[in-house]
């Protein structure tokens, strides 16, 4: 029997997963800021300017370059897509599902929007 757990433990395994400060200097070098919380808990928790939002249940749809639903800048595979939720859970199992549609350089901020927070202040 796999448990969650499981599933968290073998998508970090293959996940290069940035902290926010790392994750800040990737973007500006151009890799892009996915949000993935849900409207209501972006509500709560503040949002990170510059990101993109695109909630957990649209995202392989959206990124995915050849998907008919695919947003502007999901050009090619080659895309670094940082994903995150809130504390930097479930943006592990969205990233590794990223990469298994083939995004090969798609990954998750260690520890969330939480660690953002902490790192650089709300809103920022």
């Amino acid at each position: 029997m796999t448990t969650v757990d499981d599933l968290l433990s073998a998508a970090r395994a293959r996940l290069d997963r940035p902290d926010p400060e790392r994750a800040a200097a990737m973007v500006a070098a151009c890799a892009i800021l996915v949000d993935t919380r849900p409207g209501w808990q972006r509500e709560q928790e503040g949002e990170l300017p510059g990101a993109l939002l695109i909630e957990r249940n649209h995202l392989e749809w959206r990124l995915d370059p050849t998907s008919d639903a695919r947003i502007a800048a999901a050009t090619d595979h080659d895309v670094t897509w940082i994903v995150f939720c809130s504390q930097g859970y479930s943006s592990s199992l969205a990233a590794a599902s990223l990469q298994d549609i083939g995004l090969r350089n798609a990954t998750d901020l260690d520890g969330g929007y939480q660690a953002w927070r902490t790192a650089f202040g709300p809103g920022a």
